[in-house]
């Protein structure tokens, strides 16, 4: 689990989709074909090639920068290597291309709803995208990038992405519980939590304590294990909420699993997550709250 929160950005680039939406003519009904196909497509072909790379060199030689290009090396295939390496700067740089993609066009999302100034939806008269976005979102990636170690870069899009996640299931289970909200033709279905999730739980929390060692019981709280614990005390708390507010099983299960990748982490990168959250909280409550489109509707 630490290895799949560690390569979890390679998976940014599904989500990156769901932010065309104005851009496709039918996007109820194109959009989710389109991440569950690709999702679909690529996971085949990555476990394909984890099993190819595996059979050829043993799993803790490719803990490099290029592992295919490194497997070809290895057996003597240098040629092949070369070509190898060659298409992989160019398959990077067009992921890298998706990667931002999506950041622009949220940016002019939470513009239009207020929640940035109006010149981050500013749309080019020629091209038809949000210029200024999509310059700032280069520059604001690209000098970090000059400066991060790359392990670093990864694991805070890994974490970043994980909590966007987590956001959207539980945007979803305060939907459900809204007896107000919205008719949408995007629902997902319910499945009531109220027993399977709390069992869930106990099981896990009694193969736990039966399973680990008691030396290792005595330094649960460290500032290497206090993602964990955050982990465990969270997962308590949903049990307690969907026992007692019967909510529903698949949010529940999207969150945990990301809270899980999440706690992989370690505490460094948590502390950068949450320094970033924090600005983040601070430019809402000192611009967006006052400045959002929903926020004039109630005055």
């Amino acid at each position: 689990m630490k290895g799949v929160s560690a390569v979890f950005f390679a998976y940014i680039g599904f989500d990156a989709i769901s932010t065309t939406a104005e851009e496709c003519k039918n996007p109820q009904r194109d959009l989710p074909k389109a991440m569950i196909y690709s999702l679909l497509i690529c996971t085949v072909v990555y476990v394909l090639l984890a099993l190819v790379l595996t059979g050829m060199v043993h799993y803790s030689t490719l803990n490099v920068g290029d592992p295919l290009a490194m497997v070809f090396d290895a057996r003597g295939m240098k040629f092949i290597g070369g070509i190898v390496a060659i298409s992989a700067i160019i398959a990077t740089a067009s992921v890298l291309l998706v990667f931002q993609l999506g950041q622009p066009r949220i940016w002019m999302s939470m513009s239009r709803d207020g929640l940035l100034p109006k010149i981050f939806s500013r749309i080019h008269p020629k091209y038809g995208t949000p210029s200024f976005s999509t310059i700032l979102t280069g520059f604001v990636v690209a000098i970090p990038a000059l400066f991060l170690n790359l392990n670093e870069v990864l694991s805070l899009t890994s974490i970043g992405t994980l909590f966007a996640f987590v956001m959207v299931c539980g945007g979803i289970l305060v939907l459900q519980q809204r007896k107000d909200r919205p008719e949408s033709k995007f629902k997902v279905p319910y499945i009531n939590a109220q027993f399977i999730y709390p069992a869930m739980v106990i099981v896990a929390v009694i193969l736990i304590v039966i399973n680990v060692p008691s030396h290792f019981q005595k330094d649960i709280f460290t500032k290497d294990t206090w993602p964990m614990a955050a982990f465990w005390l969270i997962a308590i708390l949903l049990a307690v909420f969907a026992f007692t507010r019967k909510l529903s099983l698949l949010p529940i299960l999207g969150m945990i699993s990301c809270f899980y990748l999440m706690a992989q982490e370690t505490h460094k990168v948590w502390m950068r997550f949450l320094i970033w959250l924090v600005i983040g909280l601070a430019i809402y409550f000192l611009y967006s709250y006052s400045h959002s489109k929903l926020a004039k509707k109630k005055e």
